[in-house]
């Protein structure tokens, strides 16, 4: 797995340290997003810094993507197709106001096609709600 993580990090001009292989490893083992504090809570003895600065380099080469939540930011890994010039993040980001998870709804998304005379450089799209499991716990 080590390897696959160190050739993913270099396919994306990003050099593989040891913390950014972990950050790396972690991330994509998680189905939410998370923020800086949760992802920093996994890693007890690391510098918030590194982590910081980990998650900057990988947002910036397109392998990880943020998600804007009030006054957080939240980090999920992006798909292959991104890089670091075109993050293809045009899903709907989901907030559970009772477990408070966020997770990429996928099959929610804004075209790319959009025959415009302008660019889309960036798109955040973003609801509150309840997840599917919370309001199956509910009924």
């Amino acid at each position: 797995m080590k390897k696959d993580t160190e050739n993913k990090l270099i396919n994306k001009n990003t050099k593989p340290t040891s913390m950014r292989i972990l950050v790396y490893d972690f991330l994509n083992s998680q189905e939410t997003a998370l923020s800086l504090s949760e992802i920093e809570s996994y890693f007890e003895n690391a510098d918030r810094t590194t982590i910081y600065r980990t998650l900057k380099t990988f947002e910036e080469k397109g392998i990880v993507h943020s998600i804007q939540e009030n006054t957080t930011t939240k980090y999920k890994l992006c798909h292959d197709g991104c890089n670091e010039t075109t993050h293809k993040d045009r899903h709907l980001h989901f907030y559970c106001k009772i477990c408070r998870q966020t997770t990429c709804k996928e099959e929610i998304s804004f075209p790319e096609n959009v025959q415009a005379n302008f660019r889309i450089d960036e798109i955040r799209l973003f609801a509150k709600g309840i997840c599917e499991n919370c309001l199956e716990s509910l009924q």
